[in-house]
């Protein structure tokens, strides 16, 4: 049973791989911004978003709007106000995954039991609001630049694949790094109805290179981080080992084309889930720093 993070930083730990993200590392990643150009690496949240088709969609209501003084409510002073609610599925769009997202044999990461994690309370271990806010160096490692066209579905991202990118953008994993992948899937969905079951991402060996790196968060521009259909006999090996052995917080559905038209490489990376108590997963707006 590989439990390669297990007890590094406390047997109450549920932080995991963000914890090699110390002071040194933020102050690192904060002195490489030049220029100060900002870039959103996440996905308008609507109900037109992708989905897929296990989830339900946006729900957008508003509670009060133009209308209701159209219908004779009243203003006191003059004041006029609208207000709205959003539901929605915490695993959508642009996202963080939690550390009690995913597990195997029974336990989460750092050997919590995975009945910690109940539909009646939620997790009460290694939920996502035990994340803190992640101020880190971002690596872009663009896949889609490295052989000029986006990745084709069904594509496994190796370890090979990871060097030459590194090599083409002249950066080395760090200990602490957001390491992001752009393989041109979410760029390759526009205008068509996405099969889930279908795209380019990491496969174990490249993710677990990544781990042994040190990187403290894998991004990609995918739905799943790792290459779908998966490889014979498994089943999200990358979500097992990386979130429940490494501790390795998974981000989704980034935005990644505008950085690397502007050909980032390795930038300031800002980032800070949703407190959610209790949950799997958080939707986020990383932004990247020039």
């Amino acid at each position: 049973m590989a439990k390669e993070a297990w007890g590094r930083w406390g047997a109450e730990d549920e932080r995991g791989a963000l914890n090699l993200i110390e002071t040194e590392e933020v102050r690192r990643a904060v002195s490489l911004v030049k220029e100060g150009r900002v870039f959103s690496l996440a996905q308008p949240i609507s109900e037109k978003m992708m989905i897929p088709p296990h989830r339900p969609n946006v729900m957008h209501f508003m509670g009060r709007d133009g209308g209701d003084y159209a219908a004779g409510a009243k203003r006191p002073g003059g004041f006029q106000f609208a207000e709205d609610t959003v539901v929605l599925p915490l695993h959508l769009g642009t996202h963080i995954d939690g550390l009690c997202h995913a597990w195997y044999d029974d336990c989460l990461y750092n050997g919590f039991p995975g009945n910690s994690v109940r539909s009646t309370v939620g997790a009460t271990r290694c939920g996502v609001e035990k994340f803190s806010p992640i101020v880190t160096r971002g690596v872009l490692l663009d896949i889609v630049r490295l052989h000029g066209r986006a990745v084709p579905n069904g594509t496994a991202i190796g370890r090979q694949m990871i060097e030459a990118a590194c090599a083409r953008g002249g950066v080395e994993i760090r200990k602490g790094d957001a390491v992001l992948i752009r393989t041109g899937w979410l760029e390759s969905q526009d205008g068509i109805d996405p099969d889930f079951n279908q795209e380019p991402g990491l496969d174990l060996d490249a993710a677990l290179r990544l781990a042994e790196a040190g990187a403290a968060l894998i991004g990609t521009d995918n739905f799943a981080v790792e290459v779908l259909p998966f490889a014979s006999g498994t089943v999200f090996p990358v979500h097992q080992r990386l979130i429940r052995d490494y501790g390795m917080a998974l981000v989704e559905g980034l935005v990644l084309e505008p950085l690397g038209d502007a050909g980032a490489t390795s930038f300031l990376f800002v980032a800070a889930p949703l407190p959610i108590v209790g949950a799997t997963a958080s939707p986020m707006t990383p932004v990247a720093v020039l």
